[in-house]
């Protein structure tokens, strides 16, 4: 059994964790926070979606990024301010689009996502999580012919068992979700394309069920409130300086695996590893609701609204909204000209559902430049990295947590 810190208590952290504790090792989970999972898998898009692991890296996104990047309510809005790992990671993301790599590294993405969505189901059965989940796969639309006409003809390399492509016309998307009915915007979509074996969840009240979990039956040590400062070496052992409130505390480790999202950056200049991770901003709306009108008229499908890069998830008595990626740096402040397309978005498509009551977030995704996960060990020995999963952290992350916890199991 090795004693094992593990730096961050989001989604990353937490399914670390918790494949770490399944094979028997002593795990202390460390978070700066007051809580678990209260940065970026507080409130994302809550889709578990092979459907969505597509990587961004193609000659026609980067167009695309170029005419948005200057207006205000795009889909992608870039800060010019001089920022020397933002335009570092620019480049690598142009180096990445220019090299090809985009069908294999998609195909290998979804084949991550497929793994994980099985783990999230087995740990819902086995540990009883309780988190929103909803089986009903995930169904694209479109009102853009030139969009819908490029999705479909991914069909020949992206469909696959796990991952249908089911081709949809308009008729058949509102069967798929009849809350589209009744709605004069429905008659401008063109049709769709299904999923089926998709599904959605809230990510928050997956993770801080799941660490309940963690300490109650698993006895795993939560450390909150909790800064590391420092990563060393000593003979065989790893010793963390932690800062707790105002105390130094000194910890030695046989591992540690930093799930520390955007931050991650931070502990690889520290640790002298290459990596580039960057913060893409990403917002939210979460929906109340609270009358029985917009029960009744909220979608349940979980949808992608893929011309505009918006996503919805039913949660429960609540509808999450998400969708924009911002280039700015460390930067969550909430943008009211971010927040009101989402809201309009759902205007538009259920009008009949009240947006009184909302909840706007703004959330930092840490993505590297081929939109690849880390997974890989440290050049200081013993030290793992679980991150860089961008906009699919709650797609990938009880996976990718395998594959870290595998690498350690067998040093």
């Amino acid at each position: 059994m090795k004693k094992i810190a593990v730096i961050g208590a989001g989604i990353a952290g937490t399914t670390t964790a918790y494949a770490l504790l399944k094979k028997g090792h002593s795990v202390t989970i460390i978070d700066s926070r007051r809580y678990p999972a209260m940065a970026t898998s507080y409130a994302n898009g809550g889709q578990l979606s092979a459907s969505n692991a597509e990587t961004w890296n193609t000659t026609k996104n980067v167009i695309s990024g170029i005419k948005w990047m200057f207006t205000p309510d795009a889909p992608l809005l870039f800060n010019p301010s001089p920022e020397i790992q933002k335009y570092k990671w620019m480049l690598g993301f142009l180096w990445a689009t220019i090299k090809g790599e985009h069908k294999k590294n998609t195909l290998e993405t979804i084949d991550i996502a497929k793994k994980a969505r099985e783990i999230y189901f087995k740990i819902a059965d086995e540990e009883g999580i309780e988190f929103e989940l909803l089986k009903k796969g995930i169904l694209r639309f479109y009102d853009n012919e030139k969009e819908f006409k490029l999705d479909k003809e991914k069909v020949s390399w992206l469909d696959q068992e796990g991952m249908e492509w089911d081709i949809l016309t308009t008729d058949e998307v509102k069967e798929i979700e009849p809350a589209f009915e009744n709605n004069k915007n429905y008659e401008k979509i063109l049709g769709g394309i299904y999923t089926k074996s998709d599904a959605s969840g809230d990510i928050h009240k997956f993770c801080t069920n799941l660490e309940k979990v963690l300490v109650e039956k698993y006895s795993a040590t939560l450390q909150l409130k909790t800064t590391v400062e420092h990563i060393t070496k000593q003979q065989d052992k790893l010793v963390l300086t932690m800062r707790h409130e105002n105390e130094i505390i000194n910890d030695s480790f046989d591992n540690v695996v930093v799930c520390a999202g955007v931050n991650t950056q931070n502990f690889a200049n520290m640790l002298g590893d290459k990596m580039n991770i960057y913060p893409v901003k990403g917002y939210s709306v979460t929906i109340d609701l609270k009358d029985d009108i917009s029960k009744q008229c909220a979608p349940t499908v979980s949808l992608i609204d893929q011309p505009v890069k918006i996503v919805a998830s039913r949660l429960g008595d609540r509808f999450r909204v998400a969708g924009t990626a911002e280039l700015a740096g460390i930067n969550t402040d909430i943008r009211q000209d971010r927040i009101k397309p989402l809201l309009r978005w759902v205007e538009k498509y259920f009008p009949n559902v009240s947006t009184e009551t909302y909840t706007p977030w703004a959330g930092l995704r840490p993505m590297t430049p081929n939109m690849m996960p880390i997974t890989k060990e440290s050049k200081t020995s013993g030290v793992y990295y679980h991150a860089g999963h961008g906009h699919l952290g709650w797609t990938l992350s009880a996976q990718t947590a395998q594959v870290v916890a595998d690498k350690i199991d067998s040093t």
